[in-house]
């Protein structure tokens, strides 16, 4: 599957709205009049574009610090995909191309990914771009008016 990752422009985000897939509610999300280009060092996101040269949704991160020093901090991705993109591997597709571009530009050793127990579809997805599923996390996110459990996932510099 042939995606493009760029940065986010302001055109995009109405088309970036999320909340449609059952693991998205995790309350008011905070808007941007302005997108800004992001740094890899800082949490940011990226569009994701499809083939056909629409917005198909975005690929986001934030740091996990793992230990004091830099060397022990990971980027925690995560995706959101528009519904009429889903099921067409372009999330696998831009999942790898985010860790690639990381291990690429960065010197992470380490690129973790969580998701729902229940959302097979982006473990599916996870596995399929090359992460491999580590551990079960309890309680961990708050969506939706509970606390639901989670699956974490990892891929480390040199396995993709």
């Amino acid at each position: 599957m042939v995606v493009t990752l760029r940065a986010q422009r302001h055109e995009d985000l109405p088309l970036l709205t999320g909340a449609d897939a059952g693991f998205d509610d995790f309350g008011p999300a905070a808007v941007h009049s302005t997108p800004v280009p992001p740094s890899l060092d800082e949490s940011g996101a990226l569009t994701v574009v499809a083939a056909d040269g629409a917005v198909a949704g975005d690929v986001s991160w934030h740091w996990r610090h793992w230990g004091p020093n830099r060397a022990s901090w990971c980027p925690m991705i995560g995706i959101w995909l528009a519904p009429e993109y889903r099921g067409q591997g372009i999330g696998r597709a831009a999942q790898r191309q985010l860790a690639e571009l990381f291990f690429r530009q960065t010197t992470v050793n380490r690129i973790e990914a969580h998701t729902d127990v229940d959302n097979i579809a982006e473990q599916r997805a996870l596995e399929a771009a090359g992460f491999q599923r580590e551990a079960i996390v309890r309680g961990v996110q708050w969506r939706d008016g509970a606390y639901h459990d989670g699956y974490l996932y990892a891929v480390l510099r040199g396995e993709i």
